[in-house]
């Protein structure tokens, strides 16, 4: 944090603000809760020091202390159980997501790319693996929970200051920079359900010189956490048992029928007792209205709703003192993490329709295909323990520079180089050794082919429904390796004036800074994922670099004492491969004080996001368009694009390409807030914000759709309401000599747009209450006002706040949220309640009918799922001077989402929005923290 000299004396808006948040201190909670002066200080959301903790820009910040009262384990927990974040979230939670060992927040409901995170105010590294097997983000995982001195959440777009991704809002995670003495941490805990036991062990010590020009500061920090399995909670153990139709068993043993409708049909004569020992004992025979199969409700259970987690971090920070006016500093931040999953038996299969396409049984005179998922007791031993993916992540990010003062100027130059490496060790079943050995075991030789070229033969029946011999699971099965990295190198200086002229309410403040840099991402998938050696499994690749440039300018204008204005602006470029993308952006924000104790503030800006390099430079993928509609060649046929339903090319199955796209756009966003402080007593503070967005130039692919409705118009000289440019059309539809499309290639374009708005509010109390100690109060709430969503141009906007498909095909928001705590100190014990609630979300049957309105034949009604409040409670005993003891139990009441079951069918394995809610249920940690008489700053 940096400082400045000048001091003013007591402010109720300021100090009551000061006083909540170092209040939830333990040390501090028993003492005066008056702040008598205040320093000039940076905080996220200004370059420029001041002496007012509110200004135009709301700041909330989480301090180290409400990490540890709050019992939260991670970053990544601190930031999802955050108010601000009311949308659904991919990773660890989620069986089979892109990036499930990642670990990734957002703010709004936006995608997590659109929160711009900062170490110590300089960007981190992107993960190298793609969100939603798309987007660029970051990966919270890899950072020292026990040296964060705090966390500051910035909410609102702020480009003009920090650049591009700062749409949604700034995450500013600032480590300790300096301590006198040391300290031990160990803490350990596991749930009560089972599993997710979990120990971490961190140090910290300071080294300081005799003339104290020289300070370090070294943490290294381990951890290690077993996964949840699904069978260690009644809701994922099994099949959903509460659904709206009967549990069913998976279909592990399926034989259907394509030419019936792929109707079920029992080959077994012992019809399922060959393989009751599957799956522990529980494979039975299972009904459906398409007929009969084998399998097991309990296959649901062998898969990791947590993942296992094995981490360890190192982290330093230096100064030292050159002369009076100026500083040398240096930081360095290192992970290395190995996280272990599986997605379980529902992805771990075989079928003969994705090798084959289908067969002809010759004894049966039927086309058949057949599907067999793997039990535990067919991998060996240990089951699915033994076949867990692996992502292995090694991170590093070293930063030098030096800061000085001239005059009333302060400068400070640094220089930055970060590289992120994962290896991902995915488990896989090989094409041809599958396919052969289902093929030799089960199938039998070709007797001959029909007339329509499918395969003929004669099944072993007994083989097919029979466990798997010991070892012979290993044949056809092994592991990929895809190795892939970003890095990011980046230099900066700034140049501040906190005193530039005196204006009737105080010194106008200026700050110039000039950025320049370069970054690359590179993925690079086990070539055997993309020759098809792999089966039923494949990937993306993509490599590339930009460099850029930018240059902010702040000026703090404080007119009279009521009234400051302050200004800023930005203008970034950058260059992607032979195409330079530049925007400038700015911002106007307004402080009114009529008194002491209230303060009105305001805000209007400019954001954006330029092309990710991922966006860029993703490379090409295929997919089949099925139900196409050829508009061109209906359009010859004297069809409109209104009235196709009788041409016929309105039925094609077209394939398709995907990929990357060197010439995008910056996504670009118009954004303000208003809102109010008030402070009428020091000890008290409340503030209420509204916020709101207009996004445009969002990237996604163009529909295919889109793109044969804009080659029908091109064509016919009309004009083409699509963003594919009638040149993009000639190029990206291939017909053949007869008219026919061959293929069409859709790369990402600037197509999207949305709207939203927001509510949000915050309120801190602390009443001193004598001998009985001190009691403080705090909460934030989120309130999603509007959002809707345009996917394509001319599209009709989706309202993702009313539309429960919407809602769900974009991860099922949550409208309200809001968290908060009560804590009372007294002496030497400190106690904190936390709380978490979820607002209403839409139950999955409202999904299913499209409408909050629909009745299921079952008679089941769609509707919401109710509000979801989570609760966790800690205890802090000074034992000694220098020892602390601490009890945490979060989720003390062992919540689970299981009411959400009830709006899910009987064949689902997690039946509850898995991007919301985890069954995770109560944890219990104790933790030691011994301080070697530790003083931070």
């Amino acid at each position: 944090m940096s400082r400045q000299g000048n001091s003013i004396s007591r402010h109720p808006l300021a100090a009551a603000v000061l006083t909540g948040l170092l209040l939830t201190s333990a040390t501090v909670f028993a003492q005066d809760n008056a702040a008598t002066n205040l320093d000039r200080v940076t905080v996220t959301g200004s370059l420029i020091p001041q002496t007012e903790i509110e200004n135009h820009t709301p700041v909330l910040t989480v301090t180290a202390e409400d990490i540890q009262t709050r019992g939260f384990t991670s970053i990544s927990e601190v930031l999802q159980q955050s108010s601000l974040t009311t949308g659904g979230l991919q990773g660890g939670q989620t069986a089979a997501s892109f990036t499930q060992g990642a670990e990734a927040a957002g703010m709004f409901g936006l995608d997590p790319g659109y929160t711009k995170y900062l170490i110590n105010g300089r960007p981190m590294l992107q993960y190298p693996a793609l969100y939603n097997g798309s987007d660029a983000f970051n990966n919270l995982s890899g950072i020292p929970i026990d040296i964060v001195e705090r966390i500051e959440i910035l909410p609102g777009g702020q480009s003009s200051l920090y650049g591009s991704d700062a749409i949604a809002g700034v995450v500013n995670i600032i480590l300790k920079e300096r301590m006198d003495g040391g300290v031990l941490n160990v803490r350990g805990g596991a749930t009560t359900e089972g599993g997710g036991n979990n120990i971490r062990v961190s140090g910290a010590r300071g080294f300081n010189s005799a003339d104290d020009r020289f300070n370090a500061l070294v943490n290294v920090q381990y951890e290690k956490s077993n996964p949840i399995w699904g069978y260690q909670r009644d809701l994922t153990r099994t099949n959903n048992r509460v659904g709206y139709s009967a549990q069913v068993p998976a279909n592990d043993f399926l034989v259907y029928l394509p030419a019936d409708n792929n109707a079920f049909v029992m080959m077994d004569p012992t019809r399922c007792a060959s393989v009751a020992g599957q799956f522990g004992g529980t494979t039975v025979l299972g009904t459906r209205a398409a007929g009969e199969s084998c399998g097991s409700a309990y296959g649901a259970g062998y898969r990791t709703l947590k993942n296992d987690k094995e981490s360890s971090q190192f982290y330093s920070s230096m100064t030292f003192d050159v002369n009076d006016n100026f500083t040398l500093f240096a930081d360095a931040l290192y992970s290395l993490e190995e996280v272990k999953y599986t997605p379980g038996s529902g992805y771990t299969f075989w079928g003969s329709d994705l090798s084959f396409g289908a067969f002809y049984d010759q004894d049966t005179d039927q086309y058949m295909n057949l599907q067999r998922a793997f039990a535990p007791e067919d991998i060996g031993p240990n089951g699915y323990k033994d076949i867990l993916n692996t992502d292995r992540n090694k991170a590093y990010q070293v930063t030098l520079g030096g800061r000085g003062t001239f005059g009333n100027w302060d400068y400070s130059a640094s220089f930055s180089r970060g590289e992120y490496k994962l290896t991902e060790r995915g488990f896989v079943r090989w094409a041809d050794d599958i396919d052969s050995y289902f093929e030799n075991r089960v199938l039998g030789p070709v007797l001959g082919t029909t007339d329509d070229g499918y395969h003929i033969y004669s099944p072993n029946w007994g083989a097919f429904y029979s466990q798997l011999p010991a070892g012979d699971f290993q044949t056809f099965t092994g592991y990929t390796y895809n190795q892939s990295k970003t890095w990011q190198n980046l230099g900066r200086f700034q140049l501040t004036n906190g005193s530039l002229f005196t204006l009737p309410g105080g010194d106008a403040g200026f700050a110039v800074v000039a950025e320049a840099g370069s970054e690359g991402w590179d993925y690079r998938p086990d070539e055997r994922l993309m020759d098809g050696s792999v089966w039923g499994t494949t990937s993306v690749a993509g490599n590339g670099h930009r460099s850029n440039y930018a240059v902010t300018s702040e000026l703090r204008l404080p007119l009279i004492d009521s009234l400051t204005v302050t200004g800023s602006g930005r203008y970034d470029a950058y260059k992607i491969a032979d195409n330079t993308v530049d925007k400038a952006t700015y911002s106007v924000g307004v402080e009114f004080r009529p008194i002491e104790s209230l303060l009105f503030r305001g805000k209007y800006g400019t954001a954006f996001r330029a092309p990710t390099l991922p966006d860029a430079f993703q490379g090409e993928s295929g997919y089949y368009a099925n139900g196409a509609v050829d508009y061109y060649r209906c359009g010859q046929l004297g069809y409109a694009p209104a009235d196709t339903l009788a041409c016929p090319y309105g039925n094609e199955s077209v394939f398709g390409v995907q990929a990357g796209n060197t010439e995008l756009e910056p996504i670009t966003a118009d954004v303000w807030n208003a809102g109010v402080v008030w402070a009428p007593m020091n000890n008290l503070s409340v503030s209420v914000d509204y916020y709101n967005w207009k996004i445009d130039n969002e990237v996604d692919t163009l529909s295919s759709d889109q793109l044969l409705r804009a080659e029908y118009y091109c064509r016919n000289g009309q004009g083409n309401p699509t963003s594919a440019s009638c040149e993009n059309v000639a190029d990206w539809i291939t017909r053949d000599a007869a008219g026919n499309i061959e293929q069409i290639f859709t790369p990402k374009l600037n197509v999207a747009r949305q709207n939203l708005q927001a509510l949000t509010a915050s309120f801190k109390y602390v009443q001193d209450i004598g001998r009985f100690g001190s009691l403080q109060f705090a909460s934030n709430y989120t309130n999603i006002l509007k959002r809707e969503l345009q996917p394509q141009p001319g599209d009709d906007y989706l309202d993702l706040l009313r539309d429960p498909y919407a809602m769900w095909y974009y991860d099922a928001y949550a409208k309200v949220r809001t968290d908060g705590s009560v804590g009372w100190a007294k002496d030497r014990w400190t106690t904190t309640l936390y709380f978490n609630y979820i607002g209403k979300t839409p139950n999955y049957m409202s999904y299913l009918g499209e409408s909050f309105d629909y009745v299921h034949p079952s008679g089941y009604k769609a509707g919401k799922w109710g509000s979801y409040t989570t609760y966790n409670l800690s205890v802090n005993y000074r034992a000694l001077d220098n020892l602390t003891l601490s009890l945490m139990v979060n989720n003390v009441f062992n919540k689970m989402p299981d009411g959400q079951a009830h709006s899910y069918a009987g064949n689902i394995a997690s039946p509850y929005n898995s991007s919301i809610y985890n069954p995770y249920g109560r944890a219990v940690y104790v933790q030691a923290k011994y301080d070697f008489g530790t003083k931070t700053n």
